[in-house]
Formats: C-alpha cells, structure tokens, sequence
C-alpha cells in the first residue's frame, strides 16, 4: 500500500514460520456453538468461522508481519496501474484444486462475480467497484476499477478461488452441508457431523509445496478437528480429559485459577503467554441505533455511566484485564488523548455541527469507584437519562408520558461469562429504574435475529488490524447499515464516519492515513454506540506439550494464519 515489501523477491519463507518444521501430527480445538453450513462464501447458515481461512486460498497472500503487504500466491505476478486504477494477475502455471485440476483464468472471473453478486455481503462492496473483469492472454486476469481506492488493488488478491466446474446446476447461495466447496488450499474438510465436529486434512499433494516460497514451514499438522459443544464449561471438561489438545483461555482469573489440573502439573499441557502487537478492536454490547431507545446519544452515554465496569472487571478477572478504551487501542492507530490536533482536528472540523462535540474537543470513557455502587456512575447516568427526556417515577425510568424505558439484551447460549457480566449490568440499572429482559437463544436464533437486526442490545467483537481499509464500510459505514446479515450492528449512519474511511482509503500518503484512521477512532468512540469491556493484548494458549511454534512471534500473533498454520507436532 505504502512503500515497499519488507521481503526481497527471492526470499526463502515468511520471517515467522520454520522451513524445518516436521509434517504431522494434530491439533483439536473445543468451540462453544453449532454449525448447519460448510461453505463459509455465503450468507444461509451458521458455519464455523476458521473455514474461510484454513480451506480458501487467493491470488496473493497476507504476511502477519506487514500491514498492508501481500505476496505471491495463486498468481506469480501482479501489475498495476499508476494509479492503481487496475491491477492485472497471472497465475501460476502450477496452481491446482485438491482435485488435481488446474486453477484457470475462467475460475477466477467466475468466483469474483459469483461472490460479489450472490456470495456473503462481505465480498459484494469490493466487486461494486470493479468496473470489468477481463482475461489477459492464457493466465491472465484484469480487473479494472470504477473507484478511487488505493486499497482496491489489495482486495482483488485476497478473494477466494472456487472451482466454477464444481457448481454447474448447483444453487451456489443456498448450499450448506450438501456441498463442500472445492478449493487449491492445504487442507479440505474429510469428516463432519452436523453441530459436533469437523475434521480437516492436510493435502500431501498440495500443489504450493517446494512452489510459493510464502508457503514454505506453513501446514505443517496433518489434521485440524474443530470439536463443538454447548458451552464454555463442557469445552474446558473436554480440554482437561484430552479430548481437545489446544485452548485459549480469554479469562485471565480462570487461567490463574483452574489451569492446575493433571495433564498440566504433568508436564503433558504446557501454558503459553504470547504478546501481539494489534489493535484491541471494540468487544463489547453494542446498542442499536435503529431503535428508539438507542438512537439518543444520551440514552448511550446513560447506558455506558451505568456499566460498573471496574466492579465487573474485579469480579471477572481479578482486574487483571486492561478496559478497551477505543477501538484501535493498543497500537499507533488509537486516536491521541485530549482535543484533535492536526491533520486530525482538519479532517473532524467540517463535520463539527454534526458530530458529538468531544469527538473533536476529547473524549474518554467513565472510571468508577470500583464500589459496587458506583454513587458517580449512577449519578451521571441519570442526568444522561434526563437530557434525553426521561425521570424516575416511583422508581421506574420513564418518558414525559409515563412511559418505562425498557429494552431487550440478546445472548447466544453457552456463554457463561457474557451472562455473568448482564447480570451484574442489570443490577447497575436497576439503581437507576431500569430494568431490561434478557433473551438467550441458541446459535441458529441468534444468527437470524442478528442478521435481521431483530435486537436492542447484544455481545458484539470486531477485530481490527493494523492495516484498515474496505472491511471499514462494512462494520460501520452507511451504505451497508441496512442490508440483512450487515456487520453494522450499531446501525449508525454517519456521513463524517463515512468521509475518514474514505479518506483512509485514498490517502496518498502515512500520515493522512495516521490521522484519517485516529479520526474514524474518535467517531466511533464518542459516538458511544458500545459499551466495551477489557481487552486482551496477549493471548494465553494452553496446549499439548508436542504443540510447537516458532520463536519469532510476527505482529498479528494469534491471528487466523498463525494458528494453526505455523504450528507443527514434535514429539521429539
């Protein structure tokens, strides 16, 4: 995106992965849910989330140590345009499906139209932007773009190559467990049960080995076995008898507390704390603005002065855990405390009358007492309330009418600690005559109120990288607030959050993509749409002995393609 790669042309592997690493053995990883769908390319179904990226394969590939920088996959060359107007690929000679066929020209167009007219909404924004999609000789493809967007040239790498002969007379969006999508990725699924389990192997035949250098100590485990349950404390059982062999553990109390079990003091389960440097994201319960609870900004300041979360925090983890205080915390893309500065401050003015004034003047969330009755929370919550237009009448918030402000809180079962802190909210509320009813429905309920946007409030998690771009308008842009099974939860339409991704997308250079991306922070932070709780800025990974990595942690540690694809079993 800016400058140049940090790898030379004829390098040997990634930086973070080890050329000597043996090929073998297994990893088997508990996840709390169910899943009624294996084609992670559509939006029909519940499909577990690693699909996309243990079975996918694209024209290049992301590095973990570089923001912005993608190497040679698929393709063996890219070109583009000198404004990156367009971008050209050739493919590999070698590239194969795991069926043995070859990755043809035909395959790419047909998978960039497929899923940007009929795949998830993720993949329609960027094929919205493509002006035409045509062959280049015997292995070559263009795609020419209709947008400014420096970024644009980088997405066209990373979509996913599907086999266009495998979906002739097949209705590519509506499939689910009756077709697996054939891809030239390492792994391909070889077993399931419909909301138990589901194992992949690892292809000896995988046409990148001794090709791509990027794929060079990658996929070293011979079987990735994702194993299901209903919730948190039967995924633990199962990790402590050995049924699962690998955990990260996101409580930092339970870590400290209930990781002493057999296969442990053993020797046979080793503990490992491993530091990244990537942003915290927003975790948290998001409200939604498209409810007239919530489409007062007070009414959310109100519900954020309510959270206690130096009390949940100290109940949860022993405040062990840092709060997320943005949603680019933890990284140089965090917006800068006190009033906007700078290129920052010129970005925000223009949108002045139609922002919240300490989006530009500074913004910081509450800090309590840590008392259970957090007096000063309570206090500033109900003079949020009141802006708003709401009192307390015999003890029940309600409008000038006499109305009870109430809403709804939607939990997917088997998270106990989401329900542990709700529960702990609702008390908090309660002191101030609010009192909401809580819903928890299975996986599948979930998803269909969430992609309908049936909910007032509920758990949310996005994470951000280091290299934000296109996926900005999904998750809170206004174009895709209103499309069923959207990533803007929250809802919000804003033409000033609109204009900071658009800058950071056509940013000639760092430092307005710096301040375009601390702007965008402040929007969204004092925009007060989540309620965020703490962040983890390292990751705690409990694993069978035989379960190594490399040394060398890259920046993303612990991002999808460091887990297991760096991994390997050593029983040595």
């Amino acid at each position: 995106m800016y400058g140049d790669p940090a790898l030379p042309p004829d390098f040997a592997h990634l930086p973070y992965a080890n050329p000597d690493a043996p090929k073998g053995g297994r990893i088997v990883t508990a996840e709390v849910g169910t899943f009624d769908s294996l084609n992670p390319y559509i939006l029909k179904g519940s499909v577990p989330w690693q699909l996309r990226f243990l079975t996918g394969e694209s024209l290049m590939a992301r590095s973990l140590d570089e923001p912005f920088t993608l190497y040679g996959l698929l393709a063996e060359s890219v070109e583009t345009g000198p404004n990156r107007e367009w971008v050209e690929f050739t493919l590999r000679e070698e590239a194969r499906f795991s069926d043995g066929t070859p990755v043809t020209v035909e395959d790419v167009i047909w998978s960039y139209e497929t899923l940007g007219t009929v795949g998830h909404p993720r993949y329609h924004g960027f094929y919205g932007k493509v002006a035409s999609i045509e062959p280049v000789g015997e292995r070559g493809v263009r795609m020419t773009f209709n947008t400014e967007d420096r970024e644009l040239a980088l997405l066209a790498g990373i979509r996913p190559i599907l086999q266009k002969a495998q979906w002739e007379g097949l209705d590519f969006a509506e499939s689910g467990l009756d077709v697996i999508p054939t891809t030239s990725g390492p792994y391909q699924i070889s077993d399931f049960e419909a909301g138990r389990f589901v194992e992949l192997t690892r292809n000896p035949d995988y046409w990148g080995y001794d090709v791509v250098p990027f794929v060079n100590g990658l996929y070293n485990l011979d079987t990735i076995r994702l194993e299901f349950f209903g919730d948190e404390t039967a995924a633990f059982e199962a990790f402590k008898v050995g049924e699962v062999n690998s955990n990260r553990e996101f409580n930092v109390a339970k870590w400290e507390s209930q990781y002493n079990f057999e296969a442990i003091t053993a020797g046979d389960v080793v503990l490992s704390v491993l530091p990244h440097s990537r942003p915290s994201g927003i975790t948290g319960f998001v409200m939604n603005t498209r409810k007239p609870q919530f489409s007062d900004i007070n009414v959310r300041d109100a519900m954020i002065q309510a959270f206690n979360f130096e009390f949940i925090n100290e109940a949860m983890t022993g405040s062990a855990q840092p709060r997320i205080t943005s949603y680019f915390s933890n990284s140089p893309l965090a917006m800068q405390d006190g009033p906007a500065t700078g290129r920052v401050a010129d970005f925000l003015e223009p949108f002045a009358d139609s922002i919240p004034a300490d989006a530009i003047s500074g913004y910081a969330l509450p800090v309590g007492d840590g008392s259970e009755r957090n007096r000063a929370g309570t206090a500033a919550a109900l003079e949020s309330m009141e802006r708003a237009g709401y009192t307390v009448k015999d003890g029940v918030m309600s409008d000038a009418a006499g109305n009870p402000f109430t809403f709804e809180i939607l939990l997917g079962s088997g998270s106990s600690e989401n329900q542990s802190i709700i529960d702990m909210y609702v008390q908090s509320l309660e002191r101030i005559g609010v009192t909401p009813t809580i819903a928890v429905v299975d996986g599948a309920q979930y998803k269909e109120r969430t992609d309908a946007y049936d909910f007032d409030m509920t758990y949310m998690r996005r994470g951000l990288s280091l290299s934000p771009g296109n996926e900005q308008n999904l998750y809170w842009g206004s174009a895709t607030a209103n499309e069923p099974g959207g990533r803007n939860l929250m809802g919000v339409q804003s033409a000033a959050i609109d204009a900071m991704i658009d800058r950071l997308l056509t940013s000639p250079n760092q430092d307005d993509f710096l301040a375009a991306t601390r702007a965008l922070d402040r929007l969204l932070t004092a925009g007060r749409y989540v309620i965020p709780i703490y962040q983890w800025n390292i990751s705690r990974i409990a694993h069978d002995k035989n379960l190594r990595y490399p040394d060398t942690m890259p920046i993303f540690g612990d991002w999808p393609g460091w887990q297991p694809d760096v991994w390997w079993y050593d029983e040595g």
